[in-house]
């Protein structure tokens, strides 16, 4: 089919590539001109793996084009995507303007019967709004259109994969036509596919995030408690997993969730609840408990040393997580902020991120592009992102370049039995810290009984 995508972020981008791939004549538009300029040389303005090579490939045989012209782009299209950006606005809302203005362009633009379908991320009822937009600014009487809701459930670092591998494709649509159309496009995927409503299509997205972040703030509740009662969050948390009706994603405790999803997600999810009269009490915790998670290896480094006043701390991993140059509501963004205002001396590095960490974090901080120039002589070094060059990293090395190593480990990446046989003193999440002379204070429970 003649798709057209209305986007080039991360979403829009691995759609119509994706798309492409499995054989649809796919035009991808956006209106930063600079980036489709970039697009059309076959570069990737985003880091995904994959990504760059299938943009060339599908370029190649002529399947993928790209524009910064609406006009262009959508002349004679069947299928038309909209997977623009729905950032956060200052109240937790989420900000539709360029999903609207989108929409305008759309009703001007179209000059056959088309169906439109929303990928981005929207809240209950953007639908029916989108669908009163084009049609009151609708140029031609002559054509119609159909909307449907077809939610994305892609993760950063894997997008590729999720796309041909998903657990499920849901399609939301009130006309039967166009609910088959878009499952027709997306047959060569194989993937189940679930029809609904395109306002319980549009719930799905949000809360299907809204779970995955409770769970991962439960966990992470867990691993404090952990800490208090000498239990080790890994082993709990893999008891855990071993139960199916509970399973073992996003069961990995550490310094919280960010990204572009879970953190815009779960805000605007609040704001829909409150607008509905809907006091959504579980999912405001969930946002509290994230938000606290994120400081805790900062305050496990000011019990430790009283004052992080003039140390030298190496902050390793600055994106949100592996295998993306993401740094939407990363940890780092907290974590280092907070270390230079605590008049911490901080050098950084990450392998893919550095360039978007540069326009983020304080103009104190050194950016350097390995490892080993990162910890040499530091006093400790924090563990934010668990990229596999820091967590195959020889441990060895922290010794000979720090001398007397202190790490604190967000993402509880690195192996413990391995630490034990070094001069290293560790400080995790939800597990026992390990001291040079490799002692495991404990803070023993009171005895609750009866004496003999």
């Amino acid at each position: 089919m003649r798709i057209s995508v209305i986007g080039t972020g991360y979403v829009g981008l691995v759609t119509g590539v994706c798309l492409a791939e499995i054989g649809h004549i796919v035009t991808c538009i956006d209106i930063d001109a600079l980036k489709i300029n970039l697009l059309r040389s076959g570069k990737s303005p985003i880091y995904e793996p994959g990504l760059e090579e299938l943009i060339v490939k599908n370029m190649a045989e002529g399947r993928l084009h790209f524009t910064n012209q609406y006009n262009e782009g959508l002349i004679r299209a069947e299928v038309i995507y909209i997977a623009v950006g729905t950032p956060s606005n200052e109240d937790g809302t989420a900000d539709l303007s360029a999903l609207e203005d989108a929409a305008i362009a759309i009703a001007d633009q179209i000059s056959n019967d088309v169906v439109i379908v929303t990928k981005s991320t929207v809240p209950i009822g953007t639908g029916d709004r989108l669908k009163a937009i084009i049609e009151y600014n609708k140029s031609n009487d002559s054509v119609s259109f159909e909307m449907v809701s077809n939610p994305e459930f892609l993760r950063e670092g894997s997008a590729i994969n999720d796309t041909f591998y998903g657990d499920r494709i849901i399609i939301g649509s009130d006309s039967v036509k166009a609910a088959e159309m878009i499952e027709e496009i997306n047959k060569p995927f194989q993937i189940p596919i679930y029809k609904t409503s395109i306002r319980s299509a549009e719930m799905i997205k949000y809360a299907s995030n809204a779970f995955l972040a409770t769970k991962i703030s439960f966990i992470n509740e867990i691993s404090n408690l952990c800490e208090k009662l000498d239990a080790d969050i890994t082993e709990v948390a893999q008891g855990m997993g071993m139960d199916k009706r509970i399973g073992a994603h996003f069961l990995n405790a550490g310094i919280g969730y960010g990204g572009s999803c879970f953190p815009k997600d779960t805000n605007a999810l609040m704001q829909i609840a409150g607008n509905a009269n809907h006091d959504f009490e579980l999912l405001r915790s969930v946002i509290e408990v994230n938000k606290k998670q994120q400081n805790i290896l900062t305050e496990k480094a000011k019990r430790r040393f009283g004052s992080l006043e003039g140390l030298k701390i190496a902050v390793l991993g600055l994106a949100f997580k592996p295998n993306t140059d993401d740094m939407r509501e990363a940890a780092s963004l907290t974590v280092v902020t907070d270390l230079i205002k605590s008049g911490a001396v901080v050098s950084a590095y990450d392998p893919i991120a550095i360039d978007n960490a540069r326009k983020l974090l304080p103009e104190e901080v050194e950016f350097l592009s390995n490892i080993e120039d990162a910890i040499q002589d530091a006093d400790c070094v924090f563990i934010l992102t668990e990229w596999p060059e820091i967590v195959n990293f020889d441990l060895e090395l922290y010794v000979s370049k720090m001398g007397k190593p202190v790490i604190f480990d967000g993402r509880n990446c690195l192996d413990m039995t391995k630490i034990q046989k070094l001069k290293i003193e560790y400080h995790s999440v939800g597990r026992s810290s390990i001291y040079l002379n490799h002692s495991y204070p404990v803070s023993p429970l009171p005895f609750q009984g009866n004496k003999k």
